[in-house]
């Protein structure tokens, strides 16, 4: 078995997916004909995203994300060899900064921003 996609479920799919294209750099797989699910090209594992009323739809009961909510328990990193530079253009393109590039002791080095859901993301570089 292997990891083929991660949903984030959010209020505005298009607007999702052009905020991770502009934020981030990814490019768009795909955005069904209403607007309500759409995915994310990142390598081996798709980023995709659903709308929140789907959750509703079929009897689940959720807590939304928002910007003003407490950080989830999980995020999504994005591994690049230039974090801070990474960094810089997420937060321009309106990601809200978290923590700003640092080294850890093993010597990664990670930033966070929250994107415009209010889910944190990890930018880093990759692991040696």
């Amino acid at each position: 078995m292997k990891l083929g996609y991660a949903i984030y479920y959010v209020p505005d799919v298009p607007a999702t997916l052009a905020f991770y294209e502009a934020a981030f750099g990814c490019t768009r797989g795909m955005l069904s004909e209403g607007g309500e699910f759409g995915t994310l090209n990142t390598g081996e594992t798709t980023l995709s995203f659903c709308q929140e009323a789907f959750l509703a739809a079929d009897g689940f009961s959720f807590a939304p994300m928002r910007p003003d909510h407490p950080l989830p328990a999980f995020e999504v990193a994005f591994v690049t060899e230039d974090v801070a530079g990474a960094y810089v253009k997420a937060v321009a393109a309106g990601a809200k900064p978290l923590l700003p590039p640092k080294e850890k002791p093993w010597g990664q080095v990670v930033a966070y921003v929250r994107d415009l859901n209010g889910f944190q993301i990890e930018l880093c570089s990759p692991m040696g």
